[in-house]
């Protein structure tokens, strides 16, 4: 499990009693957390237990039902992502957010190099100056185990486990204060998923970072969590620390889940 240095005690994130539904079918029920700075939450479940519609709402990508989410931002102001406006969530997403997603083509723009895939990012919070911005995403394929020599292939040519890493310097090269991962490692091989996650640990670590990370593998809550949420047909079963409830699970599905009964 991940260290946690830089907590606070004011919460960057609250859910208050978030639901999504879709004509009769609950998505996602009266789910409500806290979420704090430097603190990694895992949010696992099988296929169809509401933890991928429950992101899309924290990350503000799909308007709950009911419930509310709100965002410290840097002022130090607790506001609603409802209350924002469309050009406000997007300036979340360039500076404050980032987005992993399990496809590292959703995440990426695969026709440009990967230099300028990195590079974006600084230039939409303001970075004008050409070689700082190169010699900054060189930093940041080093970083991610990429060869800098390859800092102007475009991402289709690498591997999957080089564009996921490429995707993590995409989101981490603003120093965001929240990071949200969809299943990160999945669809990667074995050997490459253990890379993949040393690396986010060593970086959520060194940068601080507050992340949710949605997986149907324990591994990973495992090694980068600091707590737990097991989600089963939309409701929230069980939370707690995250070796509390691997080693010791109270509800019989999470203990399910952790005997590897269920399918993911």
């Amino acid at each position: 499990m991940v260290d946690m240095n830089s907590a606070s005690d004011q919460p960057l994130l609250v859910a208050e009693e978030l639901g999504k539904s879709y004509g009769r079918l609950a998505a996602c029920r009266d789910v409500s957390f806290v979420l704090y700075p430097g603190e990694v939450l895992a949010i696992v479940g099988e296929s169809g237990s509401g933890k991928s519609t429950l992101l899309q709402m924290l990350s503000a990508q799909l308007a709950p039902s009911a419930g509310r989410v709100s965002y410290r931002m840097r002022d130090g102001v607790l506001r609603s992502l409802a209350d924002l406006g469309e050009a406000e969530r997007r300036f979340l997403f360039r500076t404050d957010w980032g987005y992993v997603h399990q496809d590292p083509a959703q995440g990426l723009r695969m026709a440009v190099s990967a230099g300028a895939n990195v590079g974006e990012r600084l230039m939409a919070i303001g970075w004008n100056n050409y070689g700082r911005i190169r010699q900054t995403a060189s930093s940041w394929l080093q970083r991610v185990e990429i060869d800098a020599a390859r800092i102007d292939d475009a991402p289709r040519t690498y591997s999957g486990g080089m564009r996921q890493r490429l995707q993590i310097a995409r989101n981490l090269v603003t120093e965001p204060r929240l990071v949200f991962m969809d299943e990160p490692t999945g669809g990667l091989d074995v050997s490459v998923q253990a890379r993949l996650l040393d690396l986010m640990r060593s970086l959520v670590n060194e940068l601080g970072l507050a992340a949710i990370v949605v997986t149907h593998d324990l591994a990973v809550a495992r090694l980068l969590s600091h707590r737990v949420m097991v989600m089963k047909e939309g409701r929230v079963i069980e939370t707690g620390l995250t070796d509390q409830v691997l080693d010791d699970p109270r509800e019989p599905y999470t203990q399910l889940l952790v005997s590897s009964i269920l399918p993911p």
